[in-house]
C-alpha cells in the first residue's frame, strides 16, 4: 500500500505544513506546482529531500488559483485546462530531474480534483495533458471517477485513491469541506480507518453505510494542524497490521 500526502504548499515567506517531517513518513509526495501553492524554491526543496529519502514525486496540478488555494471551481475551456496542467507537470518534472529524480504520477488538487472526478470534459482535459507529456505516468483519483475513466480511454494507468482524514458520502464521494465533520482530525480514528481501507477495502460513510474504496494509495493531508502526528500514527498502525508501505509508482 502507498501512503501519500500533499507537500510543498508554502509560497514565498508563507509556510504551510512540515514537509521534511512528512517526507520521513510517506511513500509518495504530491508536490504543489505553483498554481494553488508552491513556488520554484519550495519545489526544489521538496524534490531534493524526496529524492534523498526515496519518496516518489507526484505533480499535484491545480486550477490557477493562488488566492483560493485551488479550492474554487473554474469553468475552464478544455484546451486551456490541458495547457495549464501540461505547464505545471513539465515545470515540476524539470526541477525533479535537476535533483536526480522525476515526476512519477499526477494528482489534481482541490476543486480540480473534484471537478475531474465528476465532469467528463475536465477529466478528459487532465488526461490529455498527461498523455501528451508522458503516457507512462499514472493518474490518481477516486474509484469510479470520470478521471479514472478518461485515463483508461487515453491509455493511462488509473490509480484508485482513498482519503484517511476526510468523511465519505454514501455514494463514495467526499463530504464537502464546508460541512461539519468533513475533516477528521483524531489520529486514532484516522489510523483505524487506514487499516480498514488497506485490509478490507472499505470505509464507513457519514450515514453509517459501508462504502467500497479498494484503494491502491491512501492520502493524509499535509495542511492540517496535526498532520505529522496523524501520519506517524497511520504508518505505525498500518505496519503493526502487517501492511507493507511502498510507492505505487
Amino acid at each position: 500500500m502507498d501512503l501519500n500526502a500533499d507537500l510543498g504548499e508554502g509560497f514565498g515567506r508563507w509556510e504551510l505544513g512540515d514537509d521534511d517531517a512528512l517526507l520521513e513518513i510517506v511513500t509518495s509526495a504530491n508536490v504543489a506546482c505553483g498554481f494553488h501553492a508552491g513556488d520554484p524554491l519550495t519545489m526544489r526543496s521538496v524534490c531534493a529531500e524526496a529524492a534523498r529519502r526515496g519518496v516518489s514525486v507526484g505533480a499535484q496540478v491545480s486550477y490557477r488559483d493562488l488566492a483560493g488555494f485551488g479550492r474554487r471551481y473554474i469553468a475552464y475551456e478544455p484546451a486551456e485546462l490541458t495547457a495549464d496542467v501540461l505547464y505545471q507537470l513539465a515545470a515540476l518534472d524539470g526541477i525533479a530531474h535537476a535533483h536526480g529524480t522525476r515526476v512519477r504520477y499526477v494528482k489534481p488538487h482541490g476543486a480540480l480534483y473534484h471537478a475531474a472526478a465528476g465532469d467528463p470534459a475536465q477529466a478528459g482535459a487532465v488526461a490529455a495533458a498527461v498523455r501528451a507529456y508522458d503516457p507512462e505516468l499514472p493518474v490518481l483519483s477516486l474509484p469510479g471517477s470520470q478521471l479514472l475513466a478518461a485515463a483508461g480511454r487515453a491509455g493511462l494507468r488509473g490509480v484508485r485513491e482513498a482519503f484517511l482524514d476526510r468523511a465519505y458520502t454514501p455514494d463514495g464521494g467526499l463530504v464537502p469541506r464546508g460541512q461539519r465533520g468533513a475533516v477528521i482530525a483524531d489520529p486514532d480514528e484516522v489510523a483505524a480507518r487506514a487499516v480498514r481501507m488497506a485490509v478490507d477495502g472499505t470505509v464507513v460513510a457519514v450515514d453509517g453505510s459501508t462504502v467500497s474504496v479498494a484503494a491502491e494509495s491512501l492520502c493524509v493531508h499535509g495542511d492540517t494542524p496535526a498532520a505529522v502526528e496523524v501520519a506517524r500514527r497511520v504508518r505505525a498502525t498500518l505496519t503493526d497490521a502487517g501492511v507493507q508501505l511502498t510507492p505505487f509508482a
